[in-house]
C-alpha cells in the first residue's frame, strides 16, 4: 500500500519518528545514477566485453539481454567466484558508475531530507550494491558527504554479499552501535526489502512508478511512498530523536 490514506500516513509517521539511525540505498532513493548514462548500455557493453574474450557461453540468454549490469556481474561471479575475471568485471562496472555520476539525477526532496534528518540528530549510513567510490563521488558533488561519513557500505569484489544479503546493513548497524529496531532502511528494490527483513530493520519503500511499487509490494513491503516529500514534511513536524 502507498502512504496515501490517513492510516498509511500514521504508519509512515511511526516509521520516521522512531528511527534513530537511517540507512539508505543509493541508486533510487538518493538519485537515479544512470539517468544520463544508460544502465542498459552499460550491461550490453559488459556482455560484449565477455564475448570479446570468448566467453559468450558463460551467460544465459536472459542474462545476455538484461538491462541491469548487476545481473551480468552476479552471473559471472556465480560461475567463477573469487576469480580475476570477476575482479576485472567489477572494476569495469565501477568505472561506468563513476562516469554516470556527473549525469545522475537527484531524487526529488532527497537532498533536503538528508540534511534535515542529520540536523535533527539522526545518524545516516549508506547500504548499497553500488561501489562506495561512486557513492562518495556523488555525495561530495552534492555537498552531502559529511551527512554520512564514514558510514558508506557498498559493493566489493566479494559479490556474495550484495543485497539481498544483509551484510551491508549489519556492517552499518554494528559500526554505529545501533539495534535493528532503532533503524529505518529506505530502498527501492525487492532486494532492499529482503535485506531489511533478514536484518530485522523496519523498511520504507520508495517507488517512483507503478512498476517499482508492484515489485516492492510483491517483496513484502507494506509502507511505500512515491515521493520523499511526505517523509520530509513529517520530519519537519516531528520532535527531535530522543526527545521526550
Amino acid at each position: 500500500m502507498t502512504a496515501e490514506t490517513e492510516n498509511d500516513t500514521e504508519r509512515l509517521r511511526e516509521l520516521i519518528t522512531r528511527a534513530r539511525v537511517v540507512l539508505w540505498d543509493f541508486d533510487g532513493p538518493i538519485c537515479r545514477l544512470f539517468a544520463g548514462h544508460s544502465a542498459e548500455r552499460v550491461a550490453a557493453e559488459l556482455v560484449e566485453w565477455l564475448e570479446g574474450r570468448g566467453l559468450h557461453g558463460l551467460l544465459h540468454e536472459s542474462e545476455r539481454g538484461t538491462a541491469d549490469p548487476h545481473v551480468v556481474l552476479r552471473a559471472v561471479d556465480l560461475r567463477h567466484p573469487d576469480s580475476d575475471l570477476v575482479a576485472e568485471l567489477e572494476e569495469r562496472l565501477t568505472h561506468e558508475e563513476l562516469r554516470a555520476v556527473p549525469l545522475a539525477m537527484p531524487t526529488p526532496f532527497a537532498d533536503p531530507l538528508i540534511r534535515t534528518w542529520t540536523g535533527v540528530g539522526a545518524r545516516l549510513a549508506i547500504a548499497t550494491n553500488n561501489s562506495p567510490r561512486v557513492v562518495r563521488s556523488y555525495l561530495e558533488d552534492r555537498h552531502l558527504l559529511d551527512c554520512f561519513r564514514p558510514h558508506i557500505y557498498g559493493r566489493s569484489q566479494d559479490l556474495q554479499y550484495l543485497k539481498p544479503n544483509p551484510r551491508s546493513l549489519h556492517r552499518a548497524l554494528n559500526a554505529m552501535g545501533a539495534a535493528p529496531s532503532s533503524a529505518l532502511f529506505i530502498g527501492d528494490a525487492p532486494t532492499d526489502c529482503q535485506a531489511a527483513h533478514t536484518a530485522g530493520v523496519p523498511f520504507l519503500g520508495y517507488a517512483r512508478n507503478g512498476r517499482k511499487e508492484k515489485l516492492l509490494q510483491d517483496a513484502g513491503a507494506t509502507v511505500i511512498v512515491g515521493s520523499l516529500q511526505p517523509v520530509l514534511e513529517i520530519l519537519w513536524s516531528a520532535p527531535r530523536p530522543g526527545a521526550d
